[in-house]
């Protein structure tokens, strides 16, 4: 997950310890092929040590899983204005606080959001041509909640063409947004599967609560072109789940 100006933010008013040790992580160069990429993270810094020693890492194949009674997802975000930017491995789009994920007796805030090509995650095998990480934090401590959403061609959406309309199309490039609603990205169903994990990208710090919606949302074919002609592959492999529950609520 690309976390770089959120959390250099948060480690700034001191919100967030772990995000201390990403931030430090996202100053070292890394990428998605050759000696850069996944297979090399841990050899790039030494924080980066659970990119290869981790027992719970990200992303999985959503397989085998159980059906469990676990806490519906309820979605407070809100639309507002929001700062976009390409910062060299996807497009981040931050977002201004008072949006939330609610889990039970856990309240996450939405801090940002970004995308993925191929999709992360799979399901039974299958990958879909794209995959949204809504990044949160929990409003009460420093653990992190991440929901993953699977974004498949179709029908045109309006909250991601309008995105796609202005992405930044060089590394390091910002503009500011002025109507985000990323409620426009979710399934009608908030069904989901969750499971114990870690950030995708280094330093692949474990223990992220990861929530991945059972649903894809369709977006515009021409709008995912314009993703994947500035990532086309900005996805890290799957890992093994190494025995992990994992839990489904239709």
């Amino acid at each position: 997950m690309y976390r770089r100006n959120l959390i250099k933010g948060l480690v700034a008013v001191g919100a967030c310890p772990i995000c201390a040790e990403a931030a430090s992580a996202a100053d070292t160069h890394w990428g998605y092929a050759g000696p850069d990429g996944p297979e090399h993270w841990a050899d790039l810094d030494t924080k980066n040590v659970a990119c290869s020693a981790g027992t719970q890492q990200s992303p999985i194949d959503i397989i085998g899983a159980v059906r469990a009674d676990i806490p519906r997802m309820a979605i407070g975000w809100h639309k507002g204005g929001g700062k976009m930017m390409n910062n060299g491995h996807t497009v981040q789009i931050s977002m201004p606080e008072g949006s939330t994920l609610t889990r039970g007796d856990r309240v996450y805030d939405l801090m940002q959001f970004h995308f993925h090509a191929p999709s992360e995650h799979h399901v039974s095998g299958k990958g879909f041509p794209m995959e949204a990480h809504f990044v949160h934090k929990n409003s009460e401590g420093n653990a992190l909640g991440v929901l993953g959403v699977f974004l498949a061609p179709g029908a045109p959406n309006a909250s991601f063409a309008s995105l796609a309309a202005a992405f930044p199309l060089r590394a390091g490039e910002e503009v500011a947004v002025d109507e985000v609603d990323p409620n426009g990205l979710l399934p009608a169903s908030l069904g989901y599967w969750t499971y114990e994990g870690s950030l995708t990208t280094p330093p692949c710090t474990e223990n992220v609560e990861w929530m991945v919606a059972m649903e894809p949302v369709e977006v515009g074919a021409a709008d995912v072109k314009r993703f994947t002609s500035l990532y086309p592959l900005n996805a890290r492999p799957i890992h093994s789940p190494n025995r992990r529950f994992i839990l489904g609520l239709n």
